[in-house]
């Protein structure tokens, strides 16, 4: 056999039966393949010569291989062609099968406008860019960032962006990741400057993501860079480690206030409409106590207005009645012996000291 069965290379040396493959941006050389393609075709052939048809088909077939790779480009689905015409753009290609010119007229950029790209920035090796048995390293040179009230923060974070416009992002930026990685840590930055340190490590994460995101489209899109941030995610957001322990201890004394807080306002809560109840209550109390004295009141001047006018028409009789029912409201709870004297002449009054002898004495009044 011509060719050898080792593993590895498919059997075929350097790279191909036609020779070595050309590297990216290469064009290959067709002349080059051509008369390798011959001497691959003569070692095959018995006696090392070629019929005249079967070499017919075998240049055919060549030349449709040629002008099928040298005319054509695939585009796959992820991707965005963009086909430059000695070094200028002409037009964009979808994806799928298309017709070029070779090489050198036509080149054809493939750049993945579909893949959401990530950057880590105060890290490397997180959870999705890692195996099992790395781990996660700091980058302090680019975590550590002055906030506005003067004190320092470490701030992990990730970038998630993707190529919104092809043209611009391939020819007006020149490295596009280290821009998009110095945009999104220059924007956090800028963002952490201007906040103080409890809203940054407490409720004011989702704040400062939108904010930092915001400004990155802002910035990217002034350079006409050609990308789209889809999302600032912060991982981690500490104090640096000399003094983590203090801001671990204000942040606990902070929960305790709000605990407190809370429990003063069920507190309150409770308490509050039970005093409105007992006020209310009170207020009726007082509400029915002044209607009684007042039916009382009137009652009282009714029956005076009454007896006045009855008084008015029969004084004499009034005054005699009046002192009879006085007499008797008077006497009616006192012990008292009634002797008539015109009755009782020549009867020995009685005088009962035995019912005098069990009224209870009087108290001793003390000096």
């Amino acid at each position: 056999m011509p060719w050898s069965n080792q593993s590895g290379g498919g059997g075929w040396k350097g790279g191909g039966p036609w020779g070595p493959r050309p590297g990216p941006g290469q064009q290959p050389d067709l002349e080059e393949i051509l008369r390798r393609s011959q001497d691959r075709l003569r070692q095959a052939m018995p006696g090392g010569r070629m019929s005249g048809p079967f070499a017919v088909f075998i240049a055919l077939l060549l030349m449709f291989a040629v002008g099928f790779f040298g005319f054509t480009v695939i585009v796959n689905p992820d991707e965005e062609g963009v086909v430059l015409r000695f070094g200028k753009m002409v037009r964009l290609l979808p994806s799928g099968i298309h017709f070029r010119w070779p090489y050198p007229i036509e080149v054809v950029e493939k750049p993945k406008v579909t893949r959401v790209n990530r950057i880590e920035i105060g890290m490397r090796g997180s959870a999705e860019n890692r195996d099992a048995t790395s781990t996660i390293r700091d980058v302090p040179e680019e975590s550590l960032m002055i906030t506005g009230d003067e004190n320092i923060v470490d701030v992990d974070f990730v970038v998630f962006w993707q190529i919104s416009d092809a043209p611009k992002f391939l020819f007006n930026i020149q490295i596009p990741e280290g821009t998009v990685k110095d945009v999104a840590e220059s924007a956090m930055r800028e963002i952490v400057g201007q906040s103080d340190i409890e809203p940054i490590l407490t409720e004011a994460r989702a704040k400062t993501e939108a904010d930092a995101q915001l400004l990155m489209q802002k910035t990217l899109d002034s350079y006409g860079a050609g990308v789209l941030v889809r999302q600032v995610q912060l991982q981690k957001v500490d104090p640096p480690a000399q003094v983590i322990d203090a801001f671990r201890d204000v942040q606990a004394a902070r929960a305790d206030q709000e605990r407190l807080q809370n429990e003063a306002q069920a507190y309150a809560n409770r308490i509050v409409p039970e005093a409105k109840g007992e006020a209310e209550r009170i207020l009726q109390a007082a509400q029915g106590y002044r209607d009684q004295v007042v039916a009382i009141s009137k009652g009282d001047a009714s029956r005076f207005l009454q007896v006045y006018e009855q008084y008015k028409l029969a004084p004499e009789v009034t005054r005699k009645r009046m002192y009879l029912e006085t007499m008797e409201r008077v006497l009616a709870d006192s012990d008292k012996v009634i002797i008539d004297e015109k009755a009782g002449k020549g009867v020995v009054p009685y005088l009962p000291l035995p019912e005098f002898s069990k009224r209870p004495a009087a108290p001793e009044v003390q000096p």
